[in-house]
This record gives structure tokens, sequence and C-alpha cells, in this order.
């Protein structure tokens, strides 16, 4: 009986804490991606929030309150956004120009 609750428990043991050579991830998130997915959300959100306000589940006033909340946050996420596009558009051009620049004294 001790023999059998002991295997049992190494059993449990490597079960629980054996890790393959291979673990399978995910796909890795950029801030971007991130911040594209948040913005569909919002927007879901807020298309909820009109529904809701349509069929009578909201006051006027909760949903001015809830709106401008949803609003405010799309408008910072539509800001980080278009910061990052900038910078990856300036890297871009700067690298072109470097690589025009060296081609040109070659």
């Amino acid at each position: 009986m001790l023999f059998g609750c002991a295997l049992f428990a190494a059993c449990l043991f490597v079960y629980v804490f054996y890790q393959p050579g291979e673990v399978e991830t995910g796909e890795r998130k950029t801030r971007l991606t991130y911040l594209l997915e948040r913005k569909e959300a919002t927007y879901e959100n807020l298309r909820d929030l009109s529904f809701e306000y349509k069929a009578g589940k909201l006051s006027e006033q909760d949903y001015a309150v809830q709106q401008a909340l949803l609003e405010d946050e799309a408008a910072t996420i539509l800001a980080e956004i278009e910061s990052i596009e900038k910078t990856r558009a300036v890297v871009r051009h700067g690298t072109r120009r470097a690589g025009t620049a060296n081609q040109g004294r070659a």
C-alpha cells in the first residue's frame, strides 16, 4: 500500500513538473499589436454601450459618463499607436537615407 502511494506521488510529480524539450509558445506580441487589440475592444465597448443606452438599460447621465471614459481611452490608445507608427517611419526612412548615402560614396 505504501509502495503504491509512493509510486502514485512520483508519477504525479513527474506529470506536473516535467517539461518537454520544446515548449510551444504563442505569438510574441509587440506593443503595437497590443494597442491595436485594445483599440478594437474599446470600439466594441462603445458599440455595446450605445446599444444598451438605446435599449433603455442606462440613464442618459450614466451613458454620457461611460461614453466619455471610453472615448478618452480610445484617444489615448490612438495617440500611442500614432506615436509608434511615426517612430517606425522615421527609423525606416533614416535607414534608407543612410544606405543611399553609403551607396553614393562607393
